[in-house]
């Protein structure tokens, strides 16, 4: 892995077109998840990742050092898609350019031990509506948000698909 980390803005963020197909399977959450895999060890990265689908954890696959440990992190990062429906970093990314992190808010309504605003978690979408989540932890969160954005992208390559969006 190299040294330097991909940068990402609100801006480079919100460019990016929502995940959305036609359907979207346990058994295509599978072929993700072996996608995902593939990229994971293809690049010698230390990453967990789950796929969830209708609430419910359908594909999980830890690489390298990660563990329990990171379960943590996978729930909160998908917590924070599941509330807000865009990319976990760029709920992050939002509130660092509004000039407060996210996990310095003073909200009664955020759980902070639950909803954790880190790259890596990115949601499904079948035809607009919301269905899941693709969450990759253990690298610094931009690392797992390139790979699972990476993953998506991938995913529809091998489909010979477009994202709706």
């Amino acid at each position: 892995m190299s040294a330097e980390l991909p940068v990402f803005t609100v801006a480079d963020l919100v460019e990016v077109p929502p995940f959305d197909v036609v359907s979207f399977t346990a058994n295509d959450a599978f072929d993700l998840g072996v996608i995902a895999g593939d990229l994971i060890r293809s690049r010698g990265l230390d990453l967990a990742v789950d796929i969830v689908l209708g609430g419910y954890l359908v594909f999980r696959a830890r690489f390298g050092s990660t563990g329990p440990g990171n379960d943590p992190w996978l729930a909160g990062k998908a917590a924070v898609v599941d509330r807000y429906l865009e990319p976990s970093l760029l709920v992050r990314r939002r509130h660092e350019e509004a000039g407060t992190p996210f996990a310095e808010l003073d909200d009664p309504s955020i759980d902070h031990d639950l909803l954790k605003a880190h790259g890596g978690s990115i949601p499904i979408f079948v035809r607009g509506e919301f269905e899941g989540t693709i969450t990759t932890s253990g690298e610094p969160d931009v690392i797992d948000h390139q790979t699972s954005a990476d993953a998506l992208a991938a995913f529809l390559e091998s489909r010979g698909e477009q994202s709706l969006a």
